[in-house]
């Protein structure tokens, strides 16, 4: 789950904008409006140094923009909102894939005590229309040609939505549109700042218990619910971070994970209150390509994203001639040695050892990094769901410091996460961040409690008390527990599934464990009131081509070869391998392959790609039934 991470704030801004503020009497008052300022100040401190960078597909390059354009523009978004007339706390949204503009209308709206609610790019009109009309928003701010033609078609039915502001120049509007504006035309309107002192009105009248944005959770399980971001979370979340990890203004960030995502906008909040360059990738299918242009220092990202490397590693491996296999396998294990077994447990190396890795680390590693477009990095947070041991280990014996995390949304992202200057255990979530209280409950569910919680759901009193107990703790649902001062999850307690025959199976430690398979892409476990765990699996199309055309396996086409007695069986003898470790009933006993991977446009997954079981088990029905069935008839 999503962490967000240290930071080592300059006295300017210390001083200044963010944490404290000195009075004459020598005591310390708290800034009001952190975030209203933020970009300002820096703009002050930094000038024409770069602060973002984005890319322009049609000329193949990365453009920048300095502070102090970056602070011009959330100057003119926040004279134009009040143009348009938005009011203390209004809730305006944010409609599309990560662009500057994005960061443009937060810290506008910010300026002006507005709230700001930021919608997935890919969000359908159903989840559009619910946002608009339970935030009650008049104002949309949309990213392309698919976030506009979706919100347009709100904007004709709805009683709340009153018009939209495009970002992309290239979008074409509706025929019969005549409300909406671009972004450019929008920002004429605030060219004058012609209402700046509203503006520093609202500022000195903010209060930190002022929402700062609403953040409406991806709906894994349900109805999707706003999680409500107050200041003073923020301001808390900045803070407790300050001692935690090696970050600093020279770092080139990637912004890889949807503004959207608490994970992402915590930790850019973080990384431009230390200063740092933001490069926007605005599409994930892209990331791979960004990475290799960029060479980021750092970069938030989920466990899927690691699985991926660690799954394309692997292959090269196998694909690799015996001599390349025996340097990258080597290269690895004394990686592992040096940094898993020495470095990581605070202990020193052999001076042979340290030899060794330090050769290897600038020849084949090195080599390795830079294909990923890795050979500046710093460090990367990393949260959002189970890490893979073996994942988690790859990642550090190739040199890179992953620090891994835990948090959710309504902890303003991260609880937990490890110290670059202290043990790491494979397996943990690091130390729980100053601030933040921690307990578990009878049934090892975490509770927590600080200024980072969240004090509820938007308008959803019901929901709130449900999550939050009489005496402020909000349960978290998930079960965990700690060994010598690090946190460690053990499973989601409300995705516990009951076997018919009374067993309890932990779906995501199996699935975690599976997936690093290389065979195998994803794979969702079944076993709620069934009579044994069954398991959908989306397997690597390629290789498994490519292993049926070795071994003279026919077929015509994916669906096909999914459905072969010897595709089953060999994806189930890989299983068998890593599973052994589990009780007899926790194993998977059936699979089914399936001919295609899951998908948001089916709404089989979240924006950031977790599953959606009620979804996956609805669509794929007959499939489940009928492993189940088949076994009754054997």
């Amino acid at each position: 789950m999503p962490l967000i991470i240290k930071v080592q704030i300059n006295l300017a801004l210390i001083a200044s904008c963010i944490i404290f503020v000195l009075s004459k009497t020598g005591k310390t008052m708290q800034n009001k409006s952190p975030l209203s300022v933020l970009i300002h100040n820096q703009a002050a401190h930094y000038g024409e140094r770069t602060a973002l960078l984005f890319r322009d597909d049609a000329l193949g390059k990365w453009n920048p923009i300095s502070w102090n354009e970056f602070s011009q523009n959330v100057r003119k978004v926040s004279n134009a909102l009040l143009e348009l007339g938005v009011g203390v706390q209004e809730n305006v949204a944010v409609f599309a894939q990560n662009m500057p503009q994005s960061l443009y209308v937060d810290f506008g709206a910010y300026g002006i005590r507005a709230t700001t609610v930021p919608f997935y790019a890919t969000s359908s009109e159903m989840q559009v229309k619910y946002i608009v009309s339970d935030a009650n928003i008049r104002y949309v701010f949309v990213g392309e040609q698919y976030q506009y033609d979706t919100a347009y078609r709100v904007l004709k039915i709805s009683h709340h939505l009153a018009k939209l502001i495009i970002f992309d120049p290239s979008v074409v509007k509706d025929a019969q549109d005549q409300v909406s504006l671009y972004f450019d035309e929008f920002l004429q309107m605030g060219e004058s700042l012609q209402h700046q002192a509203e503006v520093e009105h609202r500022t000195a009248e903010y209060d930190q218990d002022d929402l700062a944005s609403i953040l409406y959770t991806s709906g894994t399980t349900g109805l999707s619910k706003g999680v409500m971001m107050t200041h003073r979370m923020y301001l808390a979340a900045l803070r407790a971070h300050e001692h935690a990890i090696p970050l600093s203004e020279k770092d080139v960030i990637m912004d890889f994970l949807p503004f959207t995502h608490v994970f992402e906008r915590a930790w850019s909040c973080l990384c431009l209150a230390t200063g740092c360059t933001l490069a926007i990738n605005q599409h994930p299918a892209e990331i791979l390509r960004s990475m290799k242009e960029i060479h980021p220092t750092c970069m938030c990202a989920v466990p899927r994203f690691w699985e991926k490397v660690y799954a394309g590693v692997q292959e090269k491996i196998e694909s690799s001639s015996p001599i390349q296999r025996k340097l990258l396998l080597d290269a690895l294990k004394v990686g592992k040695e040096y940094n898993v077994d020495y470095k990581m447990r605070g202990l020193v190396p052999p001076v042979a050892l340290k030899m060794q890795y330090l050769f290897y680390e600038k020849t084949v590693i090195a080599l390795l990094l830079k294909n990923l477009g890795l050979e500046n990095h710093n460090f990367f947070p990393t949260a959002g769901a189970t890490i893979p041991p073996v994942v988690e280990e790859f990642i550090h014996s190739a040199g890179i410091m992953m620090l891994a995390g835990y948090g959710l949304t309504e902890s303003t992202a991260t609880v937990s996460c490890d110290r670059w200057n202290e043990k790491i255990s494979i397996g943990s979530v690091g130390k729980v961040l100053d601030g933040v209280q921690v307990k578990f409950a009878e049934n090892n569910e975490i509770l927590l409690k600080g200024d980072t919680i969240t004090k509820g759901y938007y308008r959803k009193a019901e929901v709130t008390e449900l999550s939050i107990d009489e005496e402020g703790w909000f349960h978290t649902g998930d079960a965990g527990y700690m060994k010598d001062g690090e946190l460690y999850l053990t499973d989601r307690i409300k995705d516990l599934f009951k076997t018919s025959n009374g067993k309890y199976i932990a779906p995501q430690m199996l699935e975690s464990k599976l997936v690093v398979d290389r065979y195998i892409d994803q794979i969702v476990i079944i076993a709620d009131q069934r009579k044994f765990v069954s398991a959908l699996v989306i397997p690597d199309y390629k290789l498994l081509e490519d292993l049926a055309r070795q071994h003279n396996v026919p077929f015509t086409d994916r669906a096909e070869l999914c459905a072969s007695p010897q595709a089953v069986q060999f994806l189930m003898y890989r299983i068998d391998t890593l599973q052994q470790e589990f009780a007899h009933y926790e194993q998977v006993k059936r699979i089914t392959i399936l001919p295609e991977p899951f998908s948001m446009e089916r709404g089989e997954l979240t924006d950031t790609l977790k599953i959606k079981r009620p979804v996956l088990y609805k669509n794929y029905a007959a499939q489940i039934e009928k492993m189940y069935e088949e076994n009754d008839n054997n």
